[in-house]
């Protein structure tokens, strides 16, 4: 593949695995070569082409005979919140929010194993060690924040977002599972949005949406939404 300096980045296809997603379909990942130094103006490029990052290392679906893997972006200059997104803005105003740089912090590993042993019991990812988590979330030479929101000093959710010259990019969000009435994970997205917006960027990356799989459809609601569709970016 080409990048804006027209230098070449070479990639590498993965052995087919059973998918993560949908029953009885094989996955192929692109994977951007392991040993180039990843950084915010690589990543951004790369977030452009429907890529997206997971620990240090960059990818996108590359499945032969599925293409249900699509890479979403929402705009912040036109999104607009529907009925529902409003008032879960509105019934989760009084949440405090900070941002740390990826120190590991104990409040944070603890909260991330209850949502992964509640939310993903099935999970490979269940049972990590610290630096799994670290491993997991960050990578050397991108900028990466954890969004922290809390209620009275209780840590509810976690967005970790990495910032790149054009947008957003969600790497991913845990919460309390205890809390599934405030709609964390719907608020932690609709802040980042909003974010975006004050940092004057345009986009807010999601990951990629899958219309037939129900944990992975909630993407699309968040209108309009881009999706990275025969290589080029067009509305879901």
């Amino acid at each position: 593949m080409k990048h804006n300096n027209k230098h070449s980045i070479r990639c590498y296809s993965t052995p087919p695995c059973e998918c993560s997603y949908l029953p009885k379909q094989n996955a192929t990942n692109l994977v951007v070569d392991p040993s180039l130094v990843l950084n915010d103006a690589l990543l951004g490029e790369l977030l452009e082409q429907g890529f997206r990052r997971s620990g240090g290392l960059t990818y996108r679906p590359n499945c032969i005979n599925c293409q249900a893997c699509i890479a979403t972006r929402v705009s912040t200059e036109s999104f607009t919140p529907n009925r529902s997104q409003r008032r879960c803005w509105r019934q989760n105003q009084e949440l405090s929010h900070s941002s740390s740089t990826t120190t590991f912090t104990e409040a944070q590993f603890e909260l991330y194993c209850r949502y992964l042993a509640a939310r993903h019991t099935d999970s490979e990812m269940n049972n990590p060690t610290p630096e799994e988590y670290i491993n997991f979330l960050t990578s050397p030479g991108v900028t990466t924040q954890f969004h922290e929101f809390r209620h009275q000093d209780k840590l509810l959710a976690v967005a970790v977002v990495d910032h790149t010259a054009n947008g957003l990019s969600a790497v991913y969000t845990f919460f309390d599972p205890n809390q599934a009435q405030r709609g964390l994970g719907t608020f932690t997205i609709l802040w980042m949005i909003e974010h975006a917006r004050r940092l004057h960027l345009p986009w807010v990356y999601l990951g990629y949406w899958i219309e037939a799989c129900k944990k992975m459809r909630y993407k699309a609601r968040f209108t309009p939404c881009q999706g990275y569709i025969n290589e080029h970016w067009q509305l879901i």
